[in-house]
């Protein structure tokens, strides 16, 4: 029996990559359904997207604790060896912010759209309790945090992805690879 600890892999498990991916394509559809839903006369289509939004934003919500606690507790590789320390802290900032942001942010949702007094139907399947009584004040202050933080979080978003393209398109290393099929190229 080897008394080596096990090899840490080169590419992220399956069960990381899905939950990235997942995430992904929520956040992808509820930063433009946020910016969207306010636009759009009162009636069902309006109704329509403010229940999908919450809806994702739930899931969202649970997948990022998901992937948090999975984080913390499987093999992660390391970061790719081609990158400099600066890229290093960087990558740790805004992945670190990430995660934060994608649990607080459908929290802050939740509270003001309780604070605001509609429920939050997830997929038609259940209502989440309200989290606090009926306030227009705070509803209003807490949609204005809800609104910034989905502009960070759509910030984030877009140097996330210029940093992935970055390093597939023009270093040419294995950072998007390994998110993609879990393993180095070479």
């Amino acid at each position: 029996m080897s008394a080596e600890p096990p090899s840490i892999p080169d590419g992220y498990p399956l069960a990381a990559r899905l939950l990235h991916w997942v995430i992904a394509l929520c956040v992808l559809s509820l930063i433009p359904a946020g910016l969207l839903m306010n636009q759009l006369p009162s009636g069902e289509p309006q109704n329509a997207l403010y229940t999908a939004h919450r809806s994702l934003g739930v899931l969202v919500m649970v997948l990022s604790v998901i992937r948090l606690g999975y984080r913390l507790t499987a093999k992660w590789p390391e970061q790719e060896s081609s990158l400099t320390p600066w890229q290093r802290r960087a990558s740790t900032v805004v992945h670190n912010l990430f995660y934060g942001l994608l649990i607080v942010q459908p929290l802050v949702g939740w509270y003001a759209t309780s604070a605001y007094g509609a429920r939050i139907s997830v997929f038609g399947l259940f209502d989440l309790p309200a989290l606090t009584a009926k306030n227009a004040a705070a509803a209003d202050l807490w949609f204005n945090v809800h609104d910034v933080l989905g502009f960070t979080l759509a910030g984030l978003v877009v140097i996330h992805v210029a940093a992935a393209l970055y390093h597939h398109l023009i270093r040419r290393d294995d950072v998007l690879i390994r998110m993609l099929v879990g393993q180095k190229s070479s």
